[in-house]
């Protein structure tokens, strides 16, 4: 077989969990093209991905998930963010509004961990949301802004899994607290405002505390069976794809 006729090997798939967060960002580009998307909860950090991300792929869709329990300063912060870095946000709230739904079922969040209940609550608030946002921007990959020193549920985490129909990328994965520190002073940007107050971690405001001496991240977010929102679990059910 001749040069000009012989196969061409595809290009190898880099070693991603010993690459940096750029490199990461950047396969994941190449990979999925215009159908990778990228979510934000407008939390502590959340700065950090938002800036980094959006420096290699400017105009990538980004997802806020919005489930009518954030903090004003939440959404003060996101006003703040999309301005400074423009983006491209692409707000998701539930199909029922919290009003309905607290007249139909309840205070769901305030179920045990793992019940039916607290299910449906991250159901109808998130996952939904997440659901629908994932079909009509046509998505097959999602980048997050998961670390692995967030919480028991996350050491394990590769860089890269497959949930349902859709694959996951981690760019920020191994980082820990003082390497975000740095990465946002380093770019001039802001932490969220109850930071400042003492809150390491911000989601809706019935389940986030500040973190207070003899507590963990997870206490902060209700507890190691209640801190993950139901965006990041596998096995989901249904016709969800996430």
């Amino acid at each position: 077989m001749s040069a000009s006729t012989a196969a061409v090997s595809p290009p190898e798939t880099p070693d991603l969990e010993k690459s940096s967060a750029e490199e990461r960002v950047r396969w994941a580009a190449d990979t999925f093209g215009e159908r990778l998307v990228l979510t934000t909860s407008f939390g502590i950090q959340s700065a950090v991905m938002l800036h980094l991300v959006t420096r290699i792929v400017p105009d990538i869709p980004v997802i806020f998930i919005d489930t009518g329990y954030l903090f004003p300063e939440t959404y003060r912060f996101a006003a703040e963010l999309t301005e400074k870095l423009k983006l491209n946000l692409k707000t998701y709230a539930p199909a029922m509004t919290a009003a309905q739904m607290e007249a139909l079922h309840g205070k769901l969040w305030e179920s045990e961990a793992k019940s039916a209940s607290l299910e449906k609550y991250k159901r109808i608030t998130k996952r939904e949301p997440m659901n629908r946002a994932v079909r009509e921007l046509h998505a097959a990959a999602w980048l997050s802004g998961t670390r692995r020193d967030q919480s028991s549920t996350r050491e394990a985490k590769p860089v890269v899994e497959r949930q349902n129909k859709i694959t996951k990328i981690y760019p920020i994965l191994d980082w820990n607290s003082r390497r975000i520190h740095r990465y946002l002073t380093e770019h001039g940007l802001p932490y969220h405002p109850l930071f400042e107050q003492g809150y390491v971690t911000v989601g809706d405001t019935h389940s986030t505390k500040k973190l207070e001496p003899g507590m963990t991240e997870e206490d902060a977010r209700g507890g190691a069976d209640k801190r993950e929102c139901g965006l990041h679990e596998t096995g989901g059910a249904g016709d969800f794809e996430i």
